[in-house]
């Protein structure tokens, strides 16, 4: 398997503090791979030095193979890396295919768009509700609008933020099946996570982070049954 992203000895500091501290990661091509960590473990920091929201104080992020530490978030996305943050930022006033198109039109143009529309429509389950104004959707549905508007993008990197952020457990389990049917297709998927119930039910190889750096790595089984990562989890004064 080959490398589809490396962070090197990664830094990130604001002011005093150090929010990310010496992180190396490799995300292989074609696995799940969950980034772990209890609040403040530097999970959304790292994740924006990926995709290059932020610059890091020192170090590098390579994407396949090349060294992308200085790209622009564009530059990144040109090179097949897309995003869902944490918040939904539909065009909340636009219809659902609508916003879809306003991704696809990246990749394609006429009988292409509308055909990879209808895939995406029906991939989300979501075309009975292409014409409705895409803020008028349910907060999960409107989750799995994003998603599909990152997967729009033909990405052979998918970048999550706790995709499964204020979802009911049902809602949680589609998405973790719709990740990995994404995943039997051949795209690699790093995503952000808490909820260990999804993690367990997606993730081939998770990375824990705690206070800004690299706590544990290894395949899920390793890792869940690591009683160092439980006591960050469970331990006193951490809460879940």
């Amino acid at each position: 398997m080959t490398a589809i992203l490396e962070t090197r000895q990664l830094h990130k500091h604001f002011g005093g503090l150090s929010a990310v501290a010496d992180v190396s990661i490799t995300v292989m091509a074609g696995e799940i791979h969950c980034l772990i960590g209890p609040n403040g473990a530097g999970k959304s920091t790292l994740f924006k030095l990926v995709a290059g929201t932020y610059a890091p104080s020192q170090g590098e992020v390579l994407f396949r193979g090349e060294d992308v530490t200085r790209r622009k978030p564009y530059e990144r996305v040109g090179r097949g890396m897309s995003i869902k943050l944490q918040v939904p930022s539909v065009f909340r006033e636009l219809p659902v295919a609508q916003n879809l198109e306003i991704s696809l039109q990246r990749t394609c143009r006429g009988a292409a768009m509308e055909a990879e529309k209808a895939r995406l429509l029906e991939f989300l389950q979501l075309q009975d509700d292409a014409g409705k104004p895409a803020g008028f959707l349910a907060h999960g549905q409107q989750q799995w609008l994003e998603i599909g508007m990152a997967l729009a993008l033909q990405p052979t990197l998918l970048l999550l933020d706790e995709p499964t952020a204020g979802m009911s457990p049902q809602e949680t389990e589609r998405t973790g099946e719709m990740i990995k049917s994404l995943n039997a297709q051949g795209m690699t998927v790093l995503v952000v996570e808490h909820d260990m119930t999804f993690v367990r039910q997606i993730a081939q190889r998770i990375t824990v982070l705690h206070l800004g750096r690299v706590f544990a790595q290894g395949s899920t089984d390793e890792v869940i049954a690591d009683p160092r990562v439980e006591e960050i989890y469970l331990g006193k004064g951490h809460g879940h």
